[in-house]
């Protein structure tokens, strides 16, 4: 299915500069407002959509630094945090890094014996490791990411899962199913968070990898602040006892992408795990906001929506969010590794809209 209709993201200066808006990972509409994350940057951006006109565009863009909301572990914006994944649930958005591990990338100039040693290098990265829920204020009739508010006479923070021997790599490792993953990096079917939902504190998170026998995972998670830091998040018990609990979805052998809510449902972006060009489908998981107990999500559970195009070696759909109204909704679709054809420094970055 090709395109039906497109929409334009205008980027600062700054941020085309610091080519940060070329690779988008994470979309997620909040009203007239567009939150995007890249997976280069420690970054949220804020763009509005201006009003008239034939299309749909984007601008004025707002940069939120994620070490202005909370502490990051590696303590600097040097190190990106890999965002994957954005999600609005009422007074909060949430953000999700990769959690993964990073193999070194062989590049054109990269030959003989320099290759082989970026191949066997494999990299962790501290920023990666996180998960964040962010208070969003009005500020002068704008959705704002704030360090702290008050709220009807409580203060609440931003506040982070991950830093503290806390993260999901930690909650996870010692899962039959997860854990043996955690030491492959991503695009080797390793450990890979890709996508992040939310109803109230239930946070679902989606996996790139690991696709174990043709079936994708979501962790299910309860999060809320420690009562000792309200700056640190914990996953609190669900009704089984357990910390999270696992949904395994047949989306026919490919991983999950991203994550959005519509409703009571869940809408998965699905697509290769490895770094290869495949098939990417939209599938609806029906009721997601009523599981209460571990699922195999398939059958009349989980129906397939929309084929998405792909490229070859670039236009991999990445992000993905709702448009339009109740009646006549829409699917916004971003790209990591966007074709040429997408990039136009007068025009703005051209993403996808597609009829659900």
């Amino acid at each position: 299915m090709s395109a039906q209709r497109h929409a334009r993201l205008h980027f600062s200066t700054e941020t085309k500069a610091a080519e940060t808006h070329t690779n988008l990972s994470a979309i997620r509409t909040d009203g007239a407002v567009l939150w995007v994350a890249g997976d280069e940057s420690t970054t949220i951006e804020r763009l509005t959509r201006q009003p008239g006109g034939h299309g749909v565009t984007y601008d004025d863009e707002v940069s939120f630094r994620l070490s202005d909301l909370v502490s990051l572990p590696s303590g600097e914006d040097s190190e990106e945090a890999d965002l994957e994944g954005l999600a609005r649930d009422g007074r909060y958005l949430w953000a999700v890094g990769s959690h993964s591990l990073k193999r070194s990338r062989v590049k054109d100039r990269h030959d003989g014996e320099k290759a082989f040693s970026r191949l066997g290098t494999v990299k962790s990265e501290a920023n990666r490791h996180i998960l964040v829920r962010i208070p969003v204020v009005d500020v002068d009739g704008m959705p704002t990411l704030a360090r702290e508010t008050e709220i009807d006479g409580n203060v609440e923070y931003a506040a982070m899962l991950g830093g503290h021997s806390d993260s999901l790599n930690d909650l996870l490792k010692r899962d039959p199913h997860v854990g043996p993953f955690l030491s492959i990096p991503s695009k080797d079917n390793g450990f890979d968070v890709e996508g992040i939902a939310a109803f109230g504190d239930r946070v679902f998170v989606g996996l790139r990898g690991p696709v174990l026998r043709g079936w994708a995972i979501v962790i299910e998670l309860r999060l809320t602040p420690t009562r000792k830091n309200p700056r640190r998040l914990k996953a609190r018990r669900l009704e089984n006892g357990a910390r999270y609990r696992k949904h395994m979805f047949d989306l026919g052998g490919l991983g999950v992408r991203d994550l959005c809510t519509q409703g009571d449902d869940i809408l998965v972006l699905a697509g290769p795990t490895m770094d290869l060009d495949g098939p990417v489908t939209v599938f609806r998981w029906h009721g997601a906001a009523a599981a209460d107990e571990q699922l195999v999500v398939r059958g009349d559970r989980l129906t397939p929506e929309l084929e998405l195009p792909y490229g070859k070696g670039d236009d991999h759909a990445e992000g993905i969010a709702l448009l339009g109204t109740t009646e006549e909704p829409e699917l916004l679709v971003v790209y990591d590794s966007p074709g040429e054809h997408r990039k136009n420094p007068k025009l703005g970055m051209l993403a996808d809209r597609f009829t659900l």
